[in-house]
């Protein structure tokens, strides 16, 4: 079950520990998405060690992709929803990777 979690506290950890929790939060939107959506996707673990191979590349499509999984689950439930996909890519492009799990993580609290 998806646990809601403070998105300024996730923030601020993220920004104490030097990444650190980022890491750890990164992995846990992986394996909320996953557990929102019902699909069997790839595992936070492999999405964080993928990023690490490519450089970051991977964590590029990673959230387009997250932002498209989303947006299906709030179509589903009836919520309003928009191209997030772009958004999280276009944010991650310009290294605002962290605003877009915020958002991420507003949209999986919502859906808890």
């Amino acid at each position: 079950m998806v646990k809601q979690k403070s998105i300024p506290l996730c923030i601020v950890l993220s920004i104490v520990t030097c990444g650190i929790y980022g890491i750890i939060w990164f992995i846990n939107l992986t394996d909320d998405t996953n557990a929102v959506t019902g699909e069997e996707g790839t595992t936070g673990i492999v999405a964080f060690l993928l990023s690490i191979v490519t450089c970051g590349i991977y964590m590029l499509y990673w959230n387009y992709k997250q932002g498209e999984k989303l947006d299906k689950v709030k179509s589903e439930k009836g919520m309003a929803s928009s191209n997030s996909g772009i958004l999280y890519l276009i944010l991650s492009v310009f290294g605002l990777s962290l605003v877009s799990w915020a958002l991420m993580q507003d949209s999986l609290n919502k859906l808890a």
